[in-house]
């Protein structure tokens, strides 16, 4: 049975510093480079056959701090634009806490957690699966299906789509939903896609 194991990059300097990120290219934070070796040691014992990553390098470098602790070398990999970050638009690179005082509270959280309205020039939840779901099921899926094992690294928002489609989720439940830094999600997968377990690793 195939295995699919998700993994939110560790900590940016951007997330440590309580501001949006989206798209913008951040480095890890040295939390973020520990919290990437820590989740290696986790999915050691796993077997992976292929890795797919977005294009940002606080995804892919977690990736390759993973599989190094994790003695998994020449994975196949495939790093495409669909699994990165919502993209937050006007906000990228602004601190929370101050888009909090000058627009409100309220604003603030409609932005960052409602389902389908994006900030100013950003995208919503919606628009994000929109981007994500397609290549989930082009790319990704047909290795599953061929009974390979995969490891995705990428972001909070890209792997929320993607468990809102492997777990069945409406959109109150993703919206529920938090994915944390650096902590590794194995599903095992039956052979029609259906899940036989998932293991949250810390």
């Amino acid at each position: 049975m195939p295995l699919l194991v998700l993994l939110r990059h560790g900590e940016s300097v951007w997330n440590l510093e309580n501001r949006f990120t989206g798209w913008v290219d951040v480095e890890l934070s040295a939390k973020g480079e520990t919290e990437a070796r820590h989740a290696g040691e986790l999915i050691a014992q796993y077997p992976v056959d292929y890795l797919f990553t977005s294009v940002l390098k606080r995804a892919i470098n977690t990736a390759a701090l993973a599989l190094e602790v994790a003695g998994k070398h020449n994975i196949p990999t495939e790093r495409d634009q669909a699994l990165n970050e919502r993209h937050y638009g006007d906000l990228q690179g602004l601190n929370k806490d101050d888009i909090g005082r000058q627009y409100g509270r309220e604003q603030l959280k409609i932005w960052r957690r409602s389902y389908d309205v994006p900030p100013p020039n950003g995208e919503s939840l919606e628009m994000t699966q929109h981007r994500v779901l397609p290549y989930f099921h082009e790319k990704i899926l047909p290795k599953l299906h061929d009974g390979f094992n995969v490891l995705i690294v990428a972001h909070g928002n890209s792997l929320r789509a993607l468990v809102s489609e492997i777990e069945k989720l409406d959109k109150e439940q993703i919206l529920e939903l938090n994915i944390a830094t650096g902590s590794p999600i194995v599903y095992e997968l039956s052979a029609n896609m259906e899940i036989i377990s998932k293991t949250e690793l810390k």
